[in-house]
């Protein structure tokens, strides 16, 4: 795991730099509801930085309640809205209504695990991505392919009060 790198900057609204983490229990209980097993990356970033948005403004992984809460709404408007027929040698549809959404971009694309595998359903395309088996692997594919965005090397994280997200 390769977070070191990563530098926290002030919230542009408060202007404060308090992080709003997840404890082990938390996301124990999310693995418990949902049947799953996160990786020692998703683990370690959400104990370390939590909730907020890497990249200067790209990425937002989830924390596990937020997980938990989204999740039926999520899988209720994939259900209705689906359009990744170019991505269904990648994952089904059926697969991804199976998997779980644990962030997204600022862009709108959806990071999502789905058997030990982090995958990107992008808001712009048809395709779905695999982009790694690590959160790790799959926050350097995101910031660092080109594929979604043009690539970029700074690792700010800007942590932001997931009560926020519930309301976006």
């Amino acid at each position: 795991m390769n977070f070191d790198n990563y530098k926290i900057i002030p919230n542009y609204k408060t202007n404060q730099t308090d992080l709003f983490l997840a404890e082990n229990e938390d996301i124990l209980a999310c693995e418990k509801t949902l049947n799953i097993t996160f990786d020692n990356d998703y683990k370690e970033y959400v104990s370390t930085y939590g909730s907020g948005i890497l990249g200067g403004t790209y990425v937002r992984i989830y924390l596990p309640e937020t997980i938990i809460l989204t999740l039926a709404e999520w899988k209720d408007r994939i259900t209705e809205y689906w359009f990744w027929d170019e991505g269904k040698d990648v994952l089904t549809k059926d697969e991804v209504l199976n998997s779980i959404r644990i962030g997204d971009t600022y862009d709108g694309d959806e990071i999502i695990l789905f058997k030990s595998e982090y995958f990107i359903l992008p808001r712009h395309s048809e395709m779905i991505y695999k982009a790694g088996n690590t959160l790790e692997e799959t926050i350097t594919w995101l910031c660092s392919s080109g594929i979604l965005t043009e690539a970029f090397s700074e690792r700010e994280f800007e942590p932001f009060d997931p009560d926020d997200l519930a309301n976006n």
